[in-house]
């Protein structure tokens, strides 16, 4: 029994090495993983559609309200600077994300005019919590691809900053010429399973909801 000790000791050296290496490697996989949804996110925030648009508004203001034009184009540059800013920031705090989100809400008000609204909820305390940075935007810019907004039928949003989870819903009012392209849902789902959270999703004929547990 004794003079196996020693090949027992080289089976387990040899078993926690290979442990260590799959963990490293699992790891650097992961943050190759959270850099290319960095990217990703990024030329989705930049794409032509997106500018064209915001230029479109922009272009239009200059002639019809001025103030108002210098307002968006200082929305749009801050829009831009907390894309840029996230390089290196794999999770942000909701607060974070609601101080970036009212200026991207200030252009969507300028494009869609009182076409919707939105409410935000929040429980004492909820704003320091963990969530992967333009979560809140993202499922916002979704909520506006598919679905169709005017002032007799607007679209509702509303978030919920709850005390372990974040809730974003909207009313159901399907588009019938849906933008292909962007992040979607998919790819948030992606990025938060790599930190073993799952987002939910809940519709019904009236409403679509998304549950996210902060990280």
């Amino acid at each position: 029994m004794t003079t196996n000790i020693p090949i027992l000791l080289v089976f387990e050296l040899i078993y926690y090495f290979q442990s260590e290496q799959k963990a490293i490697a699992d790891s650097e996989k992961a943050k190759r993983e959270v850099l290319s949804f960095q990217h990703e996110t990024l030329r989705a925030q930049m794409n032509p559609h997106f500018l064209f648009n915001s230029l479109n508004v922009l272009s239009s203001l200059i002639y019809m309200n001025p103030e108002n034009a210098n307002k968006f184009t200082k929305a749009l540059s801050k829009t831009y600077r907390y894309v840029l800013s996230l390089n290196r920031q794999p999770l942000v705090t909701v607060e974070e994300e609601l101080d970036a989100l009212d200026s991207y809400i200030f252009m969507m008000k300028m494009r869609f005019e009182n076409s919707f609204s939105l409410d935000i909820h929040k429980t004492p305390g909820s704003e320091q919590n963990k969530i992967i940075p333009l979560t809140i935007q993202l499922l916002i810019e979704n909520v506006f691809k598919h679905n169709s907004a005017t002032q007799e039928q607007p679209i509702l949003i509303s978030i919920h900053c709850c005390e372990d989870h974040l809730i974003v819903e909207n009313n159901i009012q399907l588009s019938t010429s849906v933008e292909k392209g962007g992040i979607g849902l998919k790819y948030l789902s992606k990025q938060y399973e790599l930190y073993s959270k799952i987002i939910r999703v809940e519709q019904t004929a009236e409403s679509f909801t998304v549950r996210i547990a902060y990280i």
